[in-house]
């Protein structure tokens, strides 16, 4: 059997060793980078040329959701497992429809994480048993209904969301994203007249509950 080469994906550097750890004991897996953010991620991914990639739902500056969305586009052939420690619907919804294979939750058992890699290099989809029935019923029926607000939004006014809700300054956006402050507060207006909702903390919650940031 050929070798899965493997990318990890978490801002903690020790989830990141355990990890490795793990997969270093299942025969015929390579891990071959570590990543700490979504855009490192990208970049290692571009570089490295992975089979899959074990992503973190929640990191700093660019999400695992959003980071999957770009890698999907770019690299449509790498698979993804997203490893989050929410059970929310939302979160789950918005992986699998980003390009996430799987959803697995953080406090799994080993054994479940072999499961779903196996599941994933056969080409299936692998949910978490504690990530109900119902969650994916939600997921079909949404799919076959209209867009949702947050999915009417580009990648760069979610991206933007994800900093505002983070607590950068429109400054702070514009350096980090590379653009000029006049754009910042352009993205800003648009998507907060998309999703009707006009102040900072009401944006901060939306994030949430849509799963670009975590509690």
């Amino acid at each position: 059997m050929r070798t899965t080469r493997v990318l990890l994906a978490d801002d903690h550097t020790l989830v990141r060793a355990g990890l490795r750890k793990l997969l270093e004991s299942i025969p015929d897996i390579d891990v071959v980078g570590e990543a700490g953010d979504g855009l490192a991620l990208l970049a290692l991914a571009e570089r490295l040329q992975p089979d899959l990639v074990l992503m973190d739902i929640a990191m700093p500056g660019l999400n695992g959701i959003e980071a999957t969305a770009r890698l999907h586009k770019t690299q449509p052939q790498v698979r993804v497992l997203m490893l989050s420690m929410h059970q929310n619907e939302e979160y789950v919804r918005q992986a699998l429809r980003h390009g996430a294979a799987a959803y697995l939750l953080k406090d799994s058992a080993p054994l479940e994480l072999e499961m779903a890699l196996a599941a994933v290099l056969r080409g299936e989809t692998y949910l978490s048993p504690a990530v109900t029935k119902g969650v994916l019923q939600d997921y079909v029926h949404r799919l076959r209904g209209d867009e949702q607000p947050s999915e009417q939004l580009s990648p760069r006014q979610r991206e933007v969301l994800q900093l505002i809700a983070e607590g950068h300054s429109t400054k702070e956006i514009a350096r980090r994203l590379d653009l000029s402050i006049k754009t910042v507060d352009t993205h800003r207006s648009q998507l907060m007249k998309q999703i009707d909702i006009h102040e900072v903390a009401g944006l901060v919650r939306y994030a949430m509950r849509v799963g670009l940031v975590s509690i």
